[in-house]
């Protein structure tokens, strides 16, 4: 194996462990930052050893173990505790140390996994949403400080600050590393699932920049979801974000043509619709309903979802059934952007007239004021109507709205083709 063919798959595997390695050390440690420090060094330890030595059959464990060496000389130089040094070096000398009996994991934690306390730490309220979303990415999908700064279209410097500034916060706050329980469960685990609720939307409808989505936050988001539901399997909300996560990825190759513009849900390509994602959304969404979990905002966003993904046509498609979702959705969760979306649903199911009051009565709403989406349905609603000069207007406030490119650039094209629009039949 090649040099430049070692350095791939040490990225490779430090993708699919890392996050694991760091959650093993932050629990002997009680420290993510150094924790993270410590996996930081086994990985340059690998890239300066296994180009010479090979990759090991187990590169999970050599890189624990590399790591433990190491917080053990930390530990030795600073001379920190020693029942906690002790604590390390039985764990190195016990090699099956880690494989408590099920009984004992019960009663120390209900859950018993290192990764899901990372997840809660990562994602703890003490930190501002920013700092829970560079963290998270950064802990639990192994990204880089650059690739995060990328994806967020913000400098590599302000990503690297909200990562130090988030782990100074953790200690100084004394977070303990544990999933909470009783009551304090449900808020935290609200926390976790808008981390990667919010990274799945940025990744599938980008707040700003020239591309419309960012397909590989969309992947990081389905991926943390899918480890969640694996160490919570009977959270019913847990179940309904990765259902709506999986039903709205199934659209991601259908939302943008060759030049990447954007494609509108109605006039999509249906054939292009990724079903096998599609039908594991679906099994998911029966879940959380098995689970209790019908009415949980995720769940109830993933059947809206569900009733796209089930339209063989855009005609196919139970607009009354979305309609009334969503107003079951905007008392569960209520929300200005949830009546604008049922305001397109009742306009489907209803007509554009009925829709356009709902909108329009949106228009003071202070959530509302630099949303581009809101005159951008109203400009839709107009046009079908046959109010063109009108509609030509919202959409020109949209497209000043809109931070995407693209978002832009279809509204300024919409506003153009206003002089041609018919009224809806």
């Amino acid at each position: 194996m090649s040099v430049t063919e070692t350095h791939r798959t040490i990225d490779a595997v430090w993708r699919i462990e890392s996050a694991r390695l760091i959650a093993g050390l932050a629990r002997m440690l009680r420290d993510v930052g150094l924790a993270e420090e410590l996996a930081q060094d086994a990985l340059v330890v690998a890239l300066e050893q296994w180009p010479q030595t090979g990759v090991p059959d187990n590169p999970g464990a050599w890189l624990m173990t590399t790591a433990k060496h190491r917080a053990i000389d930390r530990l030795r130089r600073s001379k920190l505790l020693e029942r906690k040094h002790a604590e390390l070096m039985h764990e190195l000398e016990m090699e099956q140390e880690q494989q408590v009996s099920a009984a004992e994991t019960a009663l120390d934690d209900p859950i018993g996994d290192d990764l899901l306390r990372l997840i809660f730490t990562a994602c703890h309220p003490v930190l501002t949403i920013e700092a829970r979303v560079a963290l998270t990415l950064r802990l639990l999908g192994g990204l880089t400080t650059d690739e995060i700064a990328r994806a967020f279209l913000v400098s590599e410097s302000t990503i690297a600050q909200r990562i130090v500034r988030a782990k100074r916060s953790l200690a100084k706050a004394q977070v303990p590393f544990e999933v909470p329980r009783g009551e304090e469960l449900a808020e935290r685990l609200s926390s976790v699932l808008g981390v990667i609720y919010l990274v799945f939307n940025e990744g599938y409808s980008a707040t700003a920049g020239d591309d419309l989505m960012r397909p590989a936050l969309c992947e990081d988001a389905l991926r943390l979801g899918r480890v969640l539901v694996g160490l919570m399997p009977q959270a019913s909300e847990v179940h309904g974000l990765v259902a709506l996560m999986e039903i709205q990825a199934s659209r991601v190759h259908s939302r943008v043509n060759a030049a990447g513009e954007p494609i509108l849900l109605l006039d999509q390509n249906r054939a292009q619709w990724d079903r096998l994602l599609i039908r594991r959304g679906l099994a998911a969404l029966d879940h959380a309903e098995k689970l209790g979990g019908a009415l949980g905002p995720y769940a109830l966003q993933a059947a809206i979802a569900a009733c796209h993904a089930r339209a063989l046509t855009a005609e196919d498609t139970d607009w009354n059934r979305i309609a009334t979702l969503y107003g079951v959705l905007v008392r569960v969760m209520p929300s200005p952007i949830v009546e604008l979306n049922r305001a397109v649903a009742v306009a489907m199911a209803a007509g554009p007239a009925a829709g356009l009051v709902l909108a329009d009565a949106l228009t003071n709403e202070p959530a509302l004021a630099h949303y581009h989406l809101l005159p951008a349905v109203r400009g839709d609603l107009l046009v079908k109507l046959g109010r063109a000069d009108e509609a030509r207007t919202a959409f020109e406030h949209a497209a000043a709205l809109a931070q995407n490119t693209r978002e832009r650039e279809l509204m300024l094209g919409r506003a153009r083709a206003c002089g041609n629009a018919a009224p809806f039949p």
